[in-house]
């Protein structure tokens, strides 16, 4: 029996890690992963920037980063990486940039959803997409979406924090009646539908904006509704940085727009939530959070 599956605890890291560039200019998965490893034993780790033969980013990103990642995890994990740029570049090849999920929980489903890309002729942007994977975790079934939301567009970043509330809330709705099935056409087969769920990630967004509280916003289950974790495990306390605690490029002062949100009924199981404010591997700072089984 795996270690993973004899555990009443789910520990996840989610860590933007600005394609494994860190503040010294060196592009290196293997430490990053490494210092991922001395947060938790995590049984997921959501890494958001990760790049496909991007030589061309500073420090130089011009190989497969989600291979790497899989030799650094070594056996044990599954790695789904989504996309959410794919295009050729200059020299000819495919370029790619976007989320990965690794698990050492069974995934029973994987899903890369498209969010929102809205025209906004006054800003730069990308595509941008969530990856959401259903693990059979200790306590039950458990979706686990991870995703990085638009910097530069405000309109673009409060259409996909829209977004994001409505796919958990059709998830919900699909684990209240989920659709019929063929166990005869493979496909059709019956799928694993979960209202309970976590979504981390790098919104880039803070919490006294509209995003912010459009992520939390009323569903039709409220009792499955997204809530930020980080006040159930630190009552009365700001959530401290995750960006521009080191580099100032971006900004004058350090915010919080790293966050791991919750569907209500896992609240209950929040044990801990911590964050790393003291590495300098990327320019934003890694998290992570233990879930039990919901009180």
């Amino acid at each position: 029996m795996s270690a993973a599956a004899q555990r009443n605890h789910v520990d996840i890291v989610t860590w933007n890690v600005q394609w494994f560039c860190g503040l010294d200019g060196q592009v290196d998965v293997s430490r990053v992963v490494a210092h991922a490893k001395t947060l938790a034993d995590f049984d997921v780790l959501c890494l958001q920037e990760v790049a496909v033969d991007y030589p061309e980013l500073p420090g130089n990103a011009g190989f497969d980063q989600p291979a790497r990642v899989r030799e650094a995890l070594g056996p044990g994990y599954e790695v789904f990486y989504a996309p959410a740029v794919d295009e050729r570049g200059p020299h000819g090849r495919r370029q790619q940039f976007g989320n990965l999920l690794a698990t050492r929980l069974p995934a029973a489903l994987v899903q890369c959803l498209a969010l929102p890309w809205p025209a906004d002729g006054e800003a730069m942007s990308m595509p941008r997409v969530c990856l959401a994977a259903t693990l059979v975790g200790p306590f039950g079934p458990l979706r686990v979406m991870t995703t990085h939301l638009e910097y530069y567009s405000k309109r673009q970043r409060l259409a996909q924090a829209n977004a994001l509330r409505e796919l958990h809330a059709q998830a919900c709705e699909r684990a209240a009646a989920p659709p019929l099935s063929d166990p005869d056409r493979g496909p059709f087969r019956a799928k694993p539908h979960t209202a309970s769920a976590v979504l981390c990630g790098d919104f880039n967004f803070e919490a006294h904006e509209p995003e912010y509280a459009a992520v939390q916003g009323e569903i039709a289950a409220p009792l499955s509704r997204l809530a930020d974790a980080w006040p159930q495990a630190h009552p009365g306390r700001p959530q401290q940085p995750t960006f521009r605690i080191f580099d100032r490029r971006y900004g004058p002062d350090p915010i919080a727009c790293d966050f791991f949100f919750t569907s209500a009924d896992l609240l209950g199981g929040v044990q801990r939530f911590e964050i790393d404010g003291g590495t300098r591997l990327s320019d934003h700072q890694p998290m992570w959070l233990r879930l039990g089984a919901p009180a």
